[in-house]
């Protein structure tokens, strides 16, 4: 539904009883009006729930989204690697420079691979590739000192 640009489809909020007896009626007695209505009901509340999403998401970020793989590339790399505070400058200048990012954008790429890399949690790790040990080993007080 997504790729056709419709709004997904839930059924969260429709009670199993009124879908049960809804399917019931379109096996016992061959009539669909009531699957159809809860149907209709449940699309048309997924799709408020989408709309409300959406506009509290806001517009997506064009910037964020031509550099998506790259940025999850560097906070990927740079977690695996447990880059020292002091050393996250120096690695994304790096990483900015070989991975071929217009000189334009390099300064705006580092600060938001910066905002990436300090809003890493327990909720969006899995987003960069990162397996849970190798962020608890990131978060984790550096043995290096």
């Amino acid at each position: 539904m997504l790729k056709a640009n419709l709004q997904p489809l839930s059924f969260i909020d429709v009670s199993g009883e009124a879908y049960t007896l809804a399917t019931l009626a379109v096996y016992e007695a061959r009539r669909i009006e009531a699957l159809r209505d809860v149907f209709l009901w449940a699309y048309r509340r997924s799709a408020e729930r989408y709309r409300a999403i959406r506009q509290s998401l806001g517009e997506p970020d064009p910037f964020r989204l031509r550099y998506r793989d790259s940025l999850r590339a560097a906070v990927r790399q740079m977690v695996q690697a447990r880059v020292l505070d002091q050393d996250i400058p120096h690695w994304i200048a790096a990483f900015v420079e070989a991975s071929g990012i217009p000189p334009a954008e390099r300064t705006r790429f580092q600060a938001v691979a910066m905002q990436e890399l300090r809003n890493l949690n327990e909720g969006t790790f899995a987003r960069y590739g990162l397996k849970p040990s190798e962020f608890e080993r990131f978060k984790a007080p550096d043995p290096r000192g």
